[in-house]
Formats: C-alpha cells, structure tokens, sequence
C-alpha cells in the first residue's frame, strides 16, 4: 500500500504539491488524473525518493521514504520509459542487472530473472540484443526489470506515451494481471479511455492537491455526467481542462 500524507513541494516559484494526501490499495488499480502541471510528476518522484517533500511524508507499506530510502525503493517497482532501453544488451542481461541494483546476486538474480521471464512469456526474446524491438517487446522488458524484484508496489509514470494501440492492449493487460495478483499499481495519466478502463479508483488532482476520489463511475455520478472526461473538466475547473 501507499500512502501520501499533507505533501508539499515547491519547485522554483511554484508550488507543486500542495498538502497533497492520498492512498492507493493493494489488489486495486489507482489512477492519477489530472492536466499538464497539476504535480502527477512530482508526486511520483516524491514516492520513489528522487524529490525530497518541503513538508510531509510518503509511506510504502508502513516506510516512510524519506527516513529508509533503500527499504522504500525495494518495495517499490518503477516502470521506466520503454524506449530507453540499453540497447545492446538482452532482456535476460538487462533485468539481471536491475535484479543486481535491487540487492540480488548470484543464484538469486539468475533465478529472479528467468522467473520473470518466464512470468511474461519472454523466453523466445530473452536473449535477443534488445535493438530492434518492437514497442510491445520493449514495453514486456521495462516492466520485466520493474517488478523483478517482486516488489509489491508498481509506479508508472504515463506508460502509454509514444504505444501504438496493440502495445496499449497489452500493456493494460498486464497492469490487469498485476492487480489480481494482489500488487498495488499506482499510475498517472491524463488520457480518459485509459483511466476510465483500467482503474478502480481515480485521484484527481489540480494545482498540486486532490479535487476529488473516487471510481470512474463515482465521479461521473458525483458531478452528474455521463463521461469520464466531462465529470473531469466540472471537478478541475473548465479552463485548466481545455488546457491541458
């Protein structure tokens, strides 16, 4: 579980996060929906102990992030940008290392990684240089190195910036996988049809704080629209919708 309490970051002149507080379950799929600017970002690099908080905290299964960073970040699984993979490396190369960074050596790692590579039906790639793959093959091996460690947490920052509409497909299966596997996946996106497929509950936010939670369908209820993204643009204000 994860749990934000009264988060505030200023960064420049601008504040961020403002006494931002939410939590995201196990077995469940939590959303972060807001437009360009509302701290989605920052809120996710506060979690993963990249931005420390002004005030505040963030828990990762009862860690404090700040006070254990390294207990914290091995609870956790980052999904990263699928296209920046080293692309001279295999899968089974590639996610050994992370294996590595997480703790692991030896045994264990090897183990850890054909688990994982067996989990997401990768053994056909698993030694292939990872140039040249395809979006939905790269996506299966960032998400590999993510969760390697088995961690019980998931971040993903935007992951379907830049898929084609197979590789979302699948992607969204495997988030689906992940929640009934009793993981918490915790992610951020402004794209509707996303959010409104995939997530139990929806966090919305604007200017750095939570305007509202709830199901897709608890917020179209709450603000008396049919739509997710009509619900959305009443909860943040009109303006900073089309904006975004």
């Amino acid at each position: 579980m994860i749990k934000v309490n009264g988060l505030y970051k200023k960064i420049g002149q601008v504040q961020a996060l403002n006494n931002l507080s939410f939590e995201a379950r196990d077995g469940e799929i939590t959303g972060l929906l807001g437009p360009n600017g509302a701290g989605k970002t920052t809120c996710l690099r506060t979690l993963f102990g990249l931005l420390k908080p002004d005030e505040g905290n963030a828990i990762i299964d009862g860690v404090d992030v700040a006070e254990q960073p390294i207990v914290a970040k091995q609870a956790l699984g980052l999904f990263p940008d699928p296209f920046g993979l080293y692309e001279r490396l295999t899968p089974r190369e590639y996610i050994r290392f992370f294996a590595e960074l997480s703790g692991m050596n030896g045994r264990t790692a090897d183990e850890a990684t054909s688990r994982v590579l067996a989990q997401l039906n990768m053994q056909d790639i698993a030694d292939r240089r990872c140039k040249g793959f395809s979006q939905g093959q790269r996506m299966k091996t960032a998400l590999a190195q993510a969760i390697v460690h088995q961690p019980r947490n998931i971040i993903l920052d935007e992951p379907t910036r830049g898929l084609d509409v197979m590789s979302t497909r699948v992607l969204r299966g495997m988030l689906s996988d992940l929640r009934a596997q009793g993981h918490c996946v915790l992610f951020s996106s402004h794209v509707m049809q996303e959010v409104a497929a995939l997530c139990d509950r929806v966090i919305v936010m604007a200017r750095g704080e939570v305007v509202a939670v709830g199901s897709p369908a608890e917020l179209c209820e709450q603000t008396g629209h049919a739509s997710l993204e009509e619900a959305f643009i009443q909860l943040i204000g009109t303006d900073e919708g089309i904006a975004a």
